[in-house]
């Protein structure tokens, strides 16, 4: 929890204010008994009716001072935490960018998104409550008891005696209530957990009838954390009961002692109203002072889950400042091997190859054979165990990413549109690409027939996540948002997959002209799609079983032939 409060430090003048507000708001509130014994001793007793009316719009003035200082520290406390926590989630947010995929496997894209909203807003609200509750509730503590004592000494010994039990109270009732807090934040977060699953793998859940059993799961992760929340419900409630009782008993012990002093002359009955208000007050303050407490340990558990977000180290810097511009459109890899972590076996050994611009170099092998590991090591989404992987010639480790992914067209085995208008999908690849670029990136991408089609053509709506376009539709967006780029390298990780033969041969022969200066990496499952490659390379079981073109790799490569055999007759393959 030290380590987040750290980020208050850019609003300290803030914090200073609301410091000095609250302690004016507290000297009003302690000031406001005694000016009211002032009024009952020499103004009512009296029977000064001046005296009253002076004192009278005085208090009324300490008043309106304490309600205004009130007001601007909770408004300056408010945006002390807001800014705090628009901050966090902006650091949060730059360093999960620096992290490779290993980090999100590692972490969890619903983890983190849990962590960057519920669990900094469980900050905010207790950063929100400690701005206050730090200066305020000592300063009535403090205060009130010297205040007390200097009505009546004497009269004070009860404060002596009830302060103990009281914050025995406390403690007790936060021993048995922090552990559940604890429970209650790991509780929400197999809520959230359950709640994802079930509306990401609707599809999933509905092919399989399994609606009742995941209703059923979903009501077990909510009923554990309701019983959580209401156990410790129970003993907060159970708390304010002990302390209104432990309250009242103390009041009406300080009035029945007070009483006999009164009517032994050692006390005044403005100064007995005001001692009870002092009474009130200190207890008032150990309340809050407890409420602090309980809350802290709901937020310090959210605060080390965010810690370990920004303490987590990528696996790998961007610290290379070369131009990938040497040897232009080349690819090679040398001898690389990749693990994933905790894994018995590499996904890949020993990579070796070399493809130079205007070649087509199709990758093709089993299930798990290392295909699309060996295209993401390409942009650098993990960084390979051994060995080393050029673009243009220079090294990955030593350009930057940016300078490395702005080389690259990539259109991955899942695709993914974003929210906007085709355009926009589209644009995503080249940010200054003209309608005329995109025009052709579709009519290359074999799109443009069913984009003229809808409604408003490029300008029609993709919903989230594409929903409303076909899987091959989608295909060819993404596509078109490789090709608008006229990268340096393409890659397509089983991008042809959802589309028909027809559609699949069409676009290979309208991407010959497109891309004859530039390197072209295709992932297939399908023979018929790397049949004419320049380069075919055979994966399995993460290793180069052979590489060639179709004709030497089915007269001299047996996984190959056992692959081409599989999908193609014998008058296919003559």
């Amino acid at each position: 929890m030290i380590k987040i409060l750290k980020n208050l430090a850019a609003y300290k003048w803030i914090i200073l204010s609301v410091f000095a507000l609250i302690f004016i708001q507290s000297m009003a509130d302690l000031y406001l008994p005694t000016l009211m014994a002032d009024i009952i001793d020499k103004g009512v007793v009296a029977g000064d009716k001046a005296y009253i009316w002076s004192i009278g719009g005085f208090m009324l003035f300490i008043a309106a001072v304490g309600m205004f200082a009130s007001i601007a520290a909770s408004y300056y406390s408010s945006k002390a935490a807001m800014g705090m926590g628009r901050d966090l989630r902006r650091k949060v947010f730059t360093h999960v960018e620096g992290f490779s995929l290993q980090e999100f496997d590692q972490v969890g894209t619903a983890s983190l998104i849990t962590r960057t909203t519920n669990d900094i807003t469980q900050i905010q609200q207790v950063v929100m409550m400690m701005l206050r509750m730090v200066v305020s509730a000592p300063i009535m503590f403090v205060g009130g008891v010297i205040m007390a004592v200097s009505k009546d000494a004497k009269l004070s010994l009860i404060i002596v005696a009830i302060i103990p039990i009281l914050i025995g109270s406390i403690l007790l009732v936060m021993k048995k209530a922090i552990p559940l807090f604890k429970m209650v934040q790991q509780r929400l977060d197999r809520l959230n957990l359950v709640l994802r699953e079930n509306l990401t793998g609707i599809r999933v859940i509905r092919a399989f009838n399994r609606e009742t059993l995941e209703k059923e799961r979903l009501q077990k992760a909510n009923k554990d954390l309701t019983d959580v929340s209401i156990k410790v419900n129970k003993l907060i409630a159970f708390m304010m009961p002990i302390m209104m009782l432990v309250m009242n008993l103390t009041v009406v012990a300080v009035i029945w002692f007070g009483g006999i002093r009164i009517d032994n002359g050692g006390m005044q009955i403005g100064d007995l109203m005001a001692f009870i208000q002092y009474v009130m007050q200190i207890m008032f303050s150990l309340v809050m002072a407890s409420m602090m407490f309980v809350m802290i340990p709901r937020a310090s558990v959210s605060a080390n889950r965010i810690n370990e977000v920004l303490e987590l180290k990528p696996t790998f810097f961007d610290e290379g400042t070369k131009k990938a511009d040497k040897n232009h459109g080349t690819l090679e890899f040398n001898d690389v091997t990749f693990s994933y972590p905790g894994a018995e076996e590499p996904a890949l050994s020993d990579i070796t190859f070399k493809a130079k611009a205007g070649e087509v170099t199709a990758i093709i092998g089993g299930t798990g054979s290392g295909k699309s590991t060996l295209v993401n090591l390409i942009p650098r989404f993990y960084e390979a165990s051994s060995g080393s992987i050029s673009i243009n010639g220079v090294d990955i480790r030593e350009a930057s990413q940016e300078e490395i992914r702005s080389k690259i067209g990539f259109v991955p085995q899942k695709a993914l549109l974003f929210t906007g208008t085709i355009a926009e999908n589209i644009r995503f690849g080249k940010e200054d690409a003209t309608l005329a670029d995109i025009e052709h990136a579709a009519r290359i991408a074999q799109a443009e027939d069913f984009i003229n089609k809808m409604e408003n053509g490029y300008e029609s709506l993709i919903s989230q996540g594409g929903t409303n376009v076909s899987g091959g539709q989608k295909q060819r967006i993404s596509i078109a948002r490789a090709l608008v780029r006229k990268p340096d390298i393409y890659i397509f990780d089983d991008s042809f997959s959802a589309l028909d033969y027809k559609t699949d041969a069409k676009l290979r022969a309208a991407l010959k002209d497109e891309t004859k200066d530039a390197t072209v990496v295709i992932v297939a499952q399908r023979v018929s799609t790397v049949m004419d490659a320049d380069r075919i390379i055979v994966l399995d079981k993460g290793k180069i079983a052979g590489m060639g073109t179709h004709g030497e790799l089915l007269a001299e490569n047996d996984v190959y032939r056992e692959i081409v055999h599989s999908q193609l007759s014998e008058e296919e393959i003559a």
